[in-house]
């Protein structure tokens, strides 16, 4: 059956259908549209973007993702209101930012702005944000969480954590909090002091702010997204935007470490070459197989082509003015994802509970399309690396997402390994966090 979204324009309406299963005949295969050279079609242009949402129809009793051969995945936590990411601390235990974007004063106009929304709602994304982050441990080793503890509370749109030392800073929508925290505590009280002011306005288009710290603790790092698909809200809009922010946290003070990156996303740095790395949410309504997504190593003061050009000097003609001097500096990034999977969550394999020829190479995790047909992502994948860059073509690891009718039982967003190496993924459809190991390890610690 199909469903579609209803759109006044003028005494008319115009029905936009919401499939309610892919396409079996792709407009570009899944090896074109990965990699670090992908197969880049002309741009298509239409004033009502693709709208394909997957419905939410959230998993049975006992249901669970698929997980690839050799590996199996079992429910590590349940019943959590919305799950976006998850961290873990050294002594094993697991924190949850249960979190949602925060109201808009200020969103995007017109019809443009009512399919948003209304996708927003289809998937699942239109609850109120619990604005707290969970403590869950797994203290007798079997590979579920059998206690939980509201760990921080009266947050504001929570999504990046870091622990450096006994200082646990969390990046809310707006700014970056830091908290005292002791191993073992399973709770703070206390008020946070405020490190950083992140931007964030009235607008705050894309909200999510992720957090890594650098290996020798002394700097953060901030994503920070864009606050429009294409700056058609004014450059001045983009200030300090679609950039990862170098924050010092002695000081307080930030920079702008790298610009040019959409919706940057699951900064982890890289064990071989300790380099920082990002995967990044790129434009849309430029038809379905543009612009992949990606993930790519950052460096400092490097500009990779926002809005003005994609992947290096591929030119978005709708940007006005042009700016050539920005298309010839842009950096072309490291490895497509796909066009439109919503890459949210990046972890760097860094344990020895996986096979070794998964060593080094990074897990993600994909949030799915809203605006492709057929649909693309709800899944996690694994890219292999080899002296420290991708290295051959990604591996599913998390699939069955959507049912057989394309409704959405789980959306997977962060990931992160456990102490044990396992991997853990936040599903903030399914509310759940699943724990993926090799087969033969399910409940070992």
């Amino acid at each position: 059956m199909r469903k579609h979204i209803l759109l006044a324009v003028g005494v008319g309406a115009l029905a936009l259908p919401l499939a309610a299963c892919s396409d079996p005949n792709d407009t570009a295969t899944v090896a074109q549209s990965y990699g670090p050279s992908p197969s880049l079609p002309p741009p298509e242009h239409s004033w009502i973007p693709t709208v394909d949402i997957a419905s939410v129809n959230r998993w049975p009793e006992g249901a669970k993702p698929t997980a690839a051969s050799g590996m199996t995945v079992a429910a590590f936590a349940t019943g959590l209101d919305h799950p976006r990411t998850v961290y873990t601390l050294p002594n094993g235990d697991v924190l949850v930012a249960e979190s949602n974007a925060p109201p808009k004063q200020d969103g995007i106009k017109g019809i443009k702005g009512f399919i948003y929304k209304q996708a927003q709602n289809w998937a699942g994304a239109g609850v109120p944000s619990a604005n707290r982050i969970t403590l869950l441990r797994d203290a007798d080793g079997d590979g579920v969480a059998e206690f939980r503890s509201v760990f921080l509370s009266n947050l504001n749109s929570p999504f990046g954590m870091a622990l450096v030392g006994e200082d646990f800073y969390v990046a809310n929508t707006d700014a970056i909090m830091k908290f005292p925290y002791r191993e073992g505590d399973t709770k703070i009280s206390v008020s946070g002091v405020k490190l950083a002011d992140l931007p964030a306005g009235t607008l705050n288009h894309h909200w999510t702010k992720d957090l890594t710290a650098s290996p020798d603790g002394t700097k953060l790092y901030a994503t920070v997204g864009s606050n429009s698909n294409v700056a058609e809200n004014g450059i001045e809009a983009e200030k300090n935007r679609a950039a990862v922010l170098e924050v010092d946290r002695a000081s307080g003070e930030w920079r702008v470490f790298a610009s040019g990156l959409r919706n940057p996303n699951g900064p982890a740095f890289n064990p071989k070459t300790g380099e920082l790395w990002v995967v990044v949410n790129e434009r849309d309504e430029l038809g379905n197989d543009l612009v992949p997504d990606y993930m790519t190593s950052v460096k400092d003061g490097a500009f990779y082509g926002w809005p003005y050009s994609y992947f290096g000097d591929h030119v978005d003609t709708r940007v006005e003015p042009r700016r050539p001097d920005m298309v010839q500096k842009a950096m072309a990034p490291d490895y497509a994802l796909g066009a439109h999977t919503a890459a949210l969550g990046l972890a760097f394999n860094t344990g020895n509970l996986f096979p070794q020829e998964m060593e080094g190479g990074a897990f993600i995790g994909q949030h799915g399309s809203w605006n492709r047909r057929p649909r693309s992502g709800y899944k996690v994948i694994f890219v292999p690396f080899k002296d420290g860059k991708p290295s051959g073509g990604p591996q599913d690891v998390l699939t069955g997402f959507l049912n057989n009718s394309g409704e959405a039982q789980g959306r997977p967003v962060g990931v992160r390994l456990d102490k044990q190496g396992a991997l853990l993924v936040a599903d903030d459809v399914g509310n759940t966090v699943w724990r993926v190991t090799p087969a033969a390890k399910s409940a070992s610690r």
